[in-house]
């Protein structure tokens, strides 16, 4: 029976009832974790060792690097990913547990509603991602960062710091904000298409 649940919940996963639900599983699960995967150590895999303060010491480079990274951008596109697939995955798992076939999520009100809520929180919470990446990283980023380095030494006030391939993390932060835009009207659609199909199912009936 456990054999059962696991294929369920699989198969859930792997095609949701919905034409757009099954596309933005193959878009979020292949090209954003292989662009993130692959790309994004391309980009961000060695910044704190080539990330250099004047005075270039150890230090104060990993001091300014912390304050320059309060989060690495690796570390939190990770999280973002993870956070976002918790709703879907949590209703699949239920729906495999009660042996909900697909079909039956656009048939019943109930599992139509729960499903419509487990969208409308994942677009919550890729809200959420997008508000936490501007705060965190903005836009651009610039070749050079100002670091205030009082709290290491009181001789030092504002050090400047170079940031390597400044360029390439720019162009990767829009593609991650494209990707996060892209995520949300996929599951602004995917609500439609399950109220549409839900309706014309009625009208059948």
């Amino acid at each position: 029976m456990s054999l059962n649940y696991i294929k369920n919940f699989y198969e859930g996963c792997v095609k949701p009832p919905t034409v757009i639900g099954q596309f933005h599983t193959l878009f979020f699960g292949s090209v954003r974790m292989f662009f993130l995967g692959v790309l994004g150590f391309a980009v961000y895999g060695n910044e704190a060792l080539h990330f250099s303060c004047d005075p270039d010491k150890r230090e104060i480079n990993l001091f300014c690097y912390n304050q320059f990274r309060p989060i690495t951008p690796q570390v939190f596109w990770a999280l973002q990913l993870v956070i976002v697939l918790v709703p879907g995955a949590t209703f699949h798992l239920y729906a495999a547990c009660k042996s909900i076939d697909q079909e039956c999520i656009l048939q019943k009100p109930i599992y139509t509603v729960i499903y419509i809520l487990s969208v409308l929180l994942r677009i919550s919470l890729e809200v959420i991602a997008f508000w936490l990446q501007i705060h965190l990283f903005g836009f651009q980023v610039k070749p050079l960062y100002l670091c205030d380095a009082r709290s290491l030494d009181k001789k030092f006030t504002i050090i400047k710091c170079m940031v390597p391939e400044h360029f390439e993390k720019t162009i990767f932060l829009i593609a991650m904000y494209t990707f996060t835009i892209i995520t949300m009207v996929l599951c602004v659609a995917e609500v439609f298409e399950i109220i549409f199909r839900r309706l014309c199912f009625l009208i059948k009936q």
